[in-house]
């Protein structure tokens, strides 16, 4: 178990404010995942977050030592975010508004309209921390957009069991109490939430895994990427994109599925004189890139962010968001002209 200086704890409680800020900084990261997988927003995570903080800092004195100081907070932001999920309107979708951009129609809507990209720059703290023994999923796999997405669709007490239970590997026992229930509740909700998740997964899920990331042949397939798509070589493109590929777009709800009618998306969107510029960033674990579309001044104007998933060597997702998460992933709005 992790052990706390008592001390620490005493001037923290008697309104030291450094001493409660070196209790809680070794975790602030993993707890800002921890409500991003919640939440699916990184502004969602980061207000719950700060809520986590606060209500910490208030309630250090209810802190009986029975537990480590990060099961501790782990307990406060559970509940922060259960409540933030109980009490959200969530955001609306957006309609279409790309002028000049006529979509095909959709295959279906889109569920999960809130959903954030996370970017990979403030994994780095997080992503090395033990995980427990009960933990079932890679911690890749943990932060996928795919896997975040799913998360989002269960009822929130079923979502943050298996968040506890299967992703950061508590025990039924520390998850009961996080919990305020018993033991027999939440190996029920886990069952559940299994099931549910099981339910969501198609034939196709059992794909060919990932490269690696930063490996040659992630390298290669991004830049064969980059490369159609600056070209708008609208087929070269669709050729390196699975049958079955999957693209959504929070917080339009507008999804496409299969290659044919992502391929009349993307002859919209890379239609003759609309010429885009792509910049790398990472996102989940998975390449992204900063869209500029290149005006006729020469400046080119950010659209949006775009997130490949991929499996083998194919992209068998693409996830597009708004320009509004550029700051996050220091990307400016607008380059100069070249």
């Amino acid at each position: 178990m992790e052990l706390v200086p008592a001390e620490l704890i005493a001037r923290a409680r008697g309104g030291d404010g450094e001493a409660f800020r070196a209790l809680t900084e070794p975790h602030r990261r993993e707890l800002q995942v921890h409500c991003y997988r919640m939440l699916g927003s990184l502004q969602d995570a980061e207000d719950a977050l700060q809520d986590t903080l606060l209500a910490a800092w208030q309630g250090l004195g209810g802190f009986e030592g029975r537990a480590s100081i990060r099961t501790w907070l782990y307990r406060v932001a559970t509940n922060r975010c259960l409540d933030a999920l109980r009490s959200a309107s969530r955001r609306p979708a957006k309609e279409w508004d790309i002028p000049g951009v006529d979509p095909p129609a959709p295959t279906r809507l889109g569920e999960v309209v809130w959903l954030e990209p996370f970017p990979d720059t403030l994994l780095e703290d997080a992503m090395g921390v033990p995980l427990g023994p009960e933990a079932r999923y890679e911690q890749t796999e943990s932060i996928s957009l795919a896997f975040v997405t799913a998360l989002q669709v269960l009822p929130p007490r079923q979502l943050a069991v298996l968040v506890l239970r299967d992703v950061l590997g508590f025990h039924g026992n520390e998850v009961a109490d996080m919990l305020d229930s018993t033991v027999e509740s939440v190996t029920s909700a886990l069952k559940r939430a299994r099931a549910n998740l099981q339910r969501r997964e198609s034939p196709s899920d059992e794909r060919e895994p990932a490269p690696a990331p930063g490996s040659p042949s992630e390298q290669a397939l991004v830049a064969e990427f980059v490369r159609a798509y600056e070209l708008a070589d609208v087929d070269a493109v669709v050729a390196l994109l699975t049958d079955d590929v999957f693209m959504s777009m929070p917080p339009m709800s507008l999804e496409y599925e299969g290659r044919d009618v992502v391929a009349r998306f993307c002859a919209g969107i890379l239609r003759p004189g609309r010429r885009f510029d792509l910049v790398p960033t990472r996102a989940n674990g998975q390449p992204a890139f900063g869209a500029y579309l290149r005006a006729p001044t020469g400046i080119r104007h950010g659209t949006g962010l775009f997130v490949l998933t991929l499996t083998g060597d194919r992209i068998c997702a693409m996830s597009r968001f708004e320009n509004s998460v550029f700051p996050w992933f220091g990307l400016p709005h607008s380059l100069p002209s070249r």
